[in-house]
């Protein structure tokens, strides 16, 4: 590993946050912070933490010595200095020579001497940081380091590769006995350059920030070193399995772990895949069910992966309907062993665990790859890379040796500690969470709208449309969230590759918005053939090629869904000139029906909106004269000519869909979005 320090870069941090009365040390911490949090080799998602003693003003003018470090709900990669709330260190000093200190008096002690009540609780790991005394302290979950320290003969093997120029710390729950334990170490062993915690990650101080940032760039690159001597490739199984495509094996896994909480409601979860050259090897492995069992890699990971993944191994012969028989019996398998472990561990507790729930967060599928699991895209992304981590890891420790996790007492501890399951919080989950919706004319004005409907109720957003650049700008628009898909949907394969991308991103889709259309005008006696058939194209058989194509993913997930789609009051309210757009808009009305009728069983729902003039996308402000002067009125008149004499808009369009994807014993149903048009009004 190289140095990415700058003297050009540290120096304007230095001065940019020198001009908000933040001092030299602080802005150098959160500098070399910075660098270590972009390294996913060192630290992801929260882990690691770092900190800097000082001296800083408190409110009576007094100087006070303080340990500024990572707080709570703070990722290294982006940390500001708020992140790093100073804690007075005096106090934390003085409990070193207790015996105990319960883990709810260390944060009660760590938060009742912060000099700004407001800031994040501290890391877990403070009094750790604070009995250490080196000016500078950083700490990370280095991959290289994990797959020395993770080993039957770890203690061997760090000496080996760092000599004296460190200490080793036995495994020991994060937290007051860590700390003493930790501090003694490094008292016994003067002039060392960091810890080596076994099995959790590395730490290494500095009088500076810069020589603590560079000791552990140091260290962990001997350890990365040693890793290419000697190596061993994984032994791969005699004869690998091919499971079904990447998007038909998410959908039917998403399928495998959903809840069933009865009335139509299904528990999801959103999945997220990898794979690569080593990815595949790893779960192409032999011995898989050992090392990828094993356990975690580093403890700080078993509440974002639990203690081992899910393994489901397609069948030799057969298709999606085998694999998906071989995935329900691996959950059902799954979950099993994790209420046998919870209730192992929880023997005799008191007061005893509430079990958490039992899924699993990572999948293998050996000749594919790996999943994250989460409630949402932002989670199982999390789960991902962890477990893209982990393969790093293990197939390192395999190469030199044999990987070997905490034991499962410890593991547990660890999942169920309540320090460490705060990191997660305990949000209220949005009504549409862990659904995923894919959007038709997602670039234009409705399926916009629609897709920041959506995106507020806590869905994850497929836009798809024609238009490259459009949907793209619509999707950014819209935050990272959204995933933006290129497709005409006059072309059946490539609405089945907007469907796969939707799968294979997200894990499958709950809800579909068949939006899309075109507005084609003309005398119906006058049309041309040509014209009319261009018109059912999009406005009628589109829908019926996406609706196909939601339908084979909803059964393959097995969770129901729901067909939503755009018929427009053309369908039952035709206008003069306008039969090219209001006869296929009416065909589509009865499509919403029989997909109502002969889907209903499946837990499919369809229903329709009915709207009428939303300025924007089709209804072009040319498109607005020319309707206007075809019924006799102003643009005003027409706009706004309903019972209500107001202008309806996409966002009323959207929230009616919405509306009709949270209504979960509503089939077949028409609502009418016009502001009041008693010639379209159904019943």
């Amino acid at each position: 590993m190289k140095s990415r320090w700058s003297d050009t870069e540290s120096t304007r941090m230095v001065d940019e946050y020198a001009r908000h009365g933040v001092s030299e040390a602080l802005a150098l911490r959160v500098y070399t912070s910075r660098l270590l949090g972009r390294d996913p080799r060192l630290v992801l998602h929260g882990g690691g933490n770092t900190s800097v003693k000082t001296e800083v003003t408190d409110l009576l003018g007094d100087r006070v010595r303080v340990l500024c470090v990572k707080g709570s709900g703070w990722d290294l990669g982006d940390i500001e200095p708020a992140g790093l709330p100073a804690v007075r260190l005096e106090p934390l000093l003085r409990v070193r020579s207790r015996t105990s200190l319960s883990d709810e008096d260390m944060v009660s002690l760590q938060r009742s001497n912060l000099l700004d009540p407001g800031a994040p609780t501290p890391s877990v790991e403070t009094l750790l940081h604070a009995f250490l005394p080196p000016t500078f302290i950083d700490h990370t979950h280095a991959a290289a380091v994990l797959a020395l320290t993770d080993q039957p003969n770890a203690e061997a093997l760090c000496r080996e590769v760092f000599g004296d120029r460190v200490a080793l710390v036995p495994f020991i729950m994060p937290g007051f006995q860590l700390a003493k334990r930790a501090a003694e170490i490094y008292d016994a062993h003067p002039g060392i350059e960091g810890l080596i915690l076994l099995q959790h990650g590395i730490f290494s101080f500095g009088a500076t920030a810069r020589e603590a940032y560079e000791r552990m760039i140091a260290l962990v690159g001997l350890a990365a070193a040693r890793l290419t001597r000697d190596r061993r490739a994984l032994v791969p199984v005699a004869h690998p399995t091919l499971p079904p495509s990447v998007a038909d094996t998410a959908s039917i896994l998403r399928g495998a772990l959903a809840v069933d909480c009865g009335g139509g409601d299904m528990r999801r979860w959103v999945l997220d895949f990898r794979t690569n050259a080593e990815i595949l090897a790893f779960v192409g492995g032999a011995e898989l069910s050992r090392y990828g069992q094993a356990g975690v890699v580093t403890p700080d990971h078993v509440i974002r992966t639990k203690g081992w993944p899910l393994i489901v191994t397609p069948p030799m012969n057969g298709g999606s309907d085998a694999f998906r028989a071989a995935a329900r019996a691996a959950v059902a398998d799954y979950t099993a062993r994790y209420q046998a472990y919870f209730e192992r561990n929880n023997a005799g507790r008191t007061p005893p665990k509430k079990p958490l729930d039992p899924l699993p967060r990572v999948l293998l599928v050996p000749g594919l790859g790996l999943f994250g699991v989460g409630k949402s895209a932002a989670d199982a992304a999390i789960a991902a890379d962890l477990a893209e981590s982990t393969v790093t890891t293990i197939t390192d420790a395999e190469a030199i040796g044999r990987f070997e996790s905490i034991s499962e007492s410890d593991l547990f501890e660890m999942e169920y500690w309540s320090l460490e399951q705060a990191k997660l919080g305990n949000s209220a989950e949005k009504p549409l969470a862990r659904q995923v919706v894919l959007i038709t004319g997602g670039a234009g004005t409705i399926g916009a709208a629609t897709g920041a409907a959506f995106l507020r109720e806590g869905a994850e957003v497929v836009l798809v449309d024609r238009d490259e650049a459009a949907v793209t700008a619509a999707a950014e628009r819209l935050g990272k969230r959204v995933l933006a898909v290129t497709a005409d949907l006059t072309d059946p394969a490539q609405v089945r590759a907007a469907f796969d991308r939707a799968s294979v991103r997200f894990g499958g889709v709950d809800i579909v918005v068949s939006n899309a259309g075109i507005a084609l005008q003309g005398r119906i006696g006058d049309l041309s053939d040509a014209v009319l058939r261009q018109s059912f194209e999009i406005n009628f058989f589109a829908h019926q090629t996406v609706a196909q194509n939601a339908v084979r993913v909803m059964r393959l997930q097995g969770t129901g869904g729901v067909l939503l789609f755009n018929v427009s009051k053309q369908a039952v309210n035709p206008g003069p000139d306008f039969g090219a757009y209001g006869l296929p808009k009416a065909a589509t009305l009865f499509l919403v029906r029989q997909y109502a009728l002969d889907h209903g069983a499946e837990g499919i729902r369809a229903n329709a909106v009915n709207a009428d003039r939303i300025r924007g996308g089709m209804l072009t402000a040319e498109m607005v004269a020319a309707r206007a002067r075809a019924r006799g009125l102003d643009e005003h008149g027409y706009l706004a000519g309903n019972l209500l004499g107001r202008e309806v808009t996409a966002f009323d369009v959207a929230q009616a869909f919405v509306h009709q994807a949270l209504a979960l014993r509503t089939t077949a149903s028409v609502t009418t979005v016009d502001g009041g048009n008693i010639a379209a009004a159904l019943r």
